[in-house]
C-alpha cells in the first residue's frame, strides 16, 4: 500500500455540522506520514500549521478513541497513542472508507472528518500532495484576534 495514491477527503465541521460544510479532498502518497497529512489538510484551508494536533476514531469525544495518533508522542509527551511522523498514512487509512476525526489546536479544537475514499496507482509525472477537489471557502484562523483590543484588555485586569 506504501507504493499508492490516497484521496482523502477532509470537512471541517462547522459548529459539528457536515452537511454544507466546506471540504477538501487530497491526493496524498500513502507511504507519507500522518504529519505530513495534517500539514497538508491545514495547508489546504489556509491555516497556519502552528499547533499540535491528533486523528482519533471517536467523532464525538477524542478522550474516548481507542484508536488515535497524536504529535505530543512525537515531543516526548504523555501520550495513549503513537506518533504522527512515524506513522505512514496506509497504516491509518487501512481500508476504504475510513474515517478519523483530524482535530487540530486543542485551543480553538478545529475538527476535521476525515475519510479515505479512493486508493489508486501513482501517475506519471504527478506530483502529491495536492487537492483534486475542493467545496466552500476557508473559515478564518484568527478572527477574533485584533493586537489592539489585546492590549486594552490587559490594562483591563490590571492589579494595583
Amino acid at each position: 500500500m506504501k507504493d499508492k495514491v490516497f484521496h482523502i477527503k477532509a470537512v471541517l465541521t462547522i459548529d459539528g455540522r457536515i452537511k454544507g460544510s466546506p471540504y477538501r479532498t487530497l491526493a496524498v502518497a500513502a507511504g507519507d506520514s500522518l504529519y505530513d497529512l495534517a500539514y497538508t489538510i491545514v495547508n489546504s484551508f489556509d491555516f497556519d500549521f502552528d499547533h499540535c494536533f491528533g486523528f482519533y476514531n471517536n467523532f464525538k469525544d477524542s478522550y474516548r478513541s481507542t484508536e488515535g495518533y497524536e504529535l505530543f508522542a512525537d515531543m516526548d509527551e504523555q501520550s495513549q497513542f503513537p506518533g504522527v511522523k512515524k506513522t505512514g498514512i496506509y497504516n491509518a487509512y487501512n481500508e476504504i472508507n475510513k474515517k478519523l476525526l483530524f482535530l487540530y489546536d486543542f485551543g480553538d479544537n478545529w475538527e476535521f472528518i476525515t475519510q479515505l475514499i479512493k486508493i489508486e496507482d501513482f501517475k506519471t509525472g504527478e506530483k502529491y500532495p495536492k487537492v483534486i477537489d475542493s467545496a466552500g471557502d476557508s473559515p478564518e484562523q484568527y478572527p477574533y484576534y485584533d493586537e489592539e483590543d489585546e492590549y486594552e484588555d490587559e490594562e483591563e485586569f490590571e492589579v494595583e
